[in-house]
């Protein structure tokens, strides 16, 4: 007899489906980021609260966004 394997393997469980789940997250918070500050001006605290991420996130998204302008 051959069980489902949604019987004994949980995917909310799994590593790569975490990582993946949490891969996604970053990316749309990148983008939100970057559309705050390239299309309303924010600065990294402004950008920070309204995207509810970190300021250290906020600098790495502007750094990149000055390394693309380059």
């Amino acid at each position: 007899m051959m069980l489902k394997t949604a019987s004994f393997f949980k995917v909310e469980k799994d590593l790569f489906y975490k990582q993946g789940e949490e891969k996604g997250a970053e990316q749309k918070s990148y983008e939100v980021v970057s559309n705050l500050i390239l299309d309303f001006g924010f600065n990294d605290e402004q950008a920070a609260r309204a995207s509810q991420t970190s300021i250290d996130f906020v600098k790495k998204v502007r750094a990149d966004l000055d390394k693309k302008k380059k």
